[in-house]
């Protein structure tokens, strides 16, 4: 009797320690399971903060693109267009070099005399 009341303690010792580990092991996974996802968690809030400073920037180029006095200077500086009673000037560099209009030059042949004419005929 006192062996298998013996043995019965030795059996519930050795599932008493494995239901330990066991669940040593679970809370094991579920603390890393916890780690990776803060980690994760943490990126996400990274990106968020990321995403809303260009969502800032964005409606702040878009505000300003948006406003009269940059479709004013658009309209100036880049399309060149002008009010009503402006008249546009474009200044031309003093560095930019103009190309001249070639002047054709027709040259006249020398009227040759008759007996020129007949001696290339012959001889040449």
């Amino acid at each position: 009797m006192k062996n298998l009341n013996q043995n019965s303690r030795i059996f519930i010792l050795v599932v008493t320690v494995g239901i330990f580990v066991f669940l040593v092991v679970g809370f094991k996974d579920r603390i890393n399971t916890l780690r990776e996802l803060t980690d994760e968690a943490e990126e996400a809030k990274a990106q968020i903060t990321l995403l809303e400073a260009t969502v800032v920037a964005l409606d702040t180029q878009i505000a300003h693109a948006t406003s009269p006095a940059a479709v004013e200077e658009w309209a100036y500086e880049e399309a060149r267009m002008v009010r009503d009673g402006e008249n546009l000037i474009a200044p031309i560099s003093p560095n930019e070099i103009v190309p001249a209009q070639p002047t054709v030059v027709e040259i006249q042949p020398e009227p040759l005399e008759n007996w020129e004419v007949w001696l290339a005929l012959f001889f040449d």
